[in-house]
């Protein structure tokens, strides 16, 4: 990927939307572009926090391991996301794994390159600010979803968020999913287990909410889902 490409791709980013061409230019000479194969990390948990990413192509997945080496899935990731969003204002280590689920391309910029064009580019600041917003609304519901509803309903949930992430319209009802999940990783993004998942999957496909096609894409009716939890 030459300097060009990054340049038009990263100008496309909300984050640097509105920037002059200057301006972004200053934003390219501190950026490089990496290839990830499936499977490999782009960092693990604890190691020093380096650099912000932004994911052209591929899916990262970022999750937690605790001290049994038991998965949490906090995140999974497609193109056009950045991350890790607390990277650009906790020092120390990365607080979860990244892990890459479909070969990815990946901008990186260097945090302490980053930070000094922010001082100097505090629009961009405040551009970062609500994209942080956004995902501390996003982690407030998912907390609201475990205190104030049973595994059932939080299963329920998780297919409509994940449906609006990463769902592709069939029709005015049904919307396919464009990345696989097992259960066991739906398990792990509720802090459940596979055996709840299996059941609650199967007694949606039983009432007709959710499908899966035939190369095991979940399908999914989101009105149909939200009946079911109200």
């Amino acid at each position: 990927m030459d300097r060009a490409q990054i340049k038009e791709w990263l100008s496309r980013q909300p984050l640097f939307q509105g920037l002059t061409d200057q301006e972004m230019d200053s934003v390219v000479d501190l950026a490089g572009t990496r290839h990830y194969k499936t499977g490999m990390h782009v960092f693990m948990q604890g190691e020093p926090v380096t650099n912000v990413y932004f994911i052209h192509d591929g899916r990262v997945k970022i999750y937690k391991t605790d001290i049994n080496g038991k998965e949490q899935i906090v995140n999974v990731l497609q193109p056009g996301h950045m991350f890790p969003h607390q990277g650009f204002f906790r020092k120390g280590n990365y607080p979860a794994h990244a892990e890459v689920t479909e070969a990815a391309k990946i901008t990186y910029i260097p945090i302490h390159s980053f930070e000094n064009f922010l001082l100097q580019n505090p629009e961009i600041s405040i551009k970062l600010f609500r994209v942080l917003g956004d995902i501390i609304v996003d982690l407030q519901g998912r907390l609201e979803e475990k205190l104030l509803h049973t595994t059932y309903n939080q299963v329920i949930l998780l297919l409509i968020r994940l449906a609006k992430i990463h769902g592709e319209k069939l029709d005015k009802d049904w919307v396919q999913f464009n990345t696989t999940f097992t259960n066991r990783e739906l398990a792990n993004m509720i802090g459940s287990t596979r055996e709840t998942v299996n059941r609650t999957i199967a007694k949606l496909k039983k009432k007709k909410i959710i499908k899966i096609s035939s190369s095991q894409y979940l399908i999914v009716n989101p009105s149909l889902l939200e009946e079911e939890i109200s």
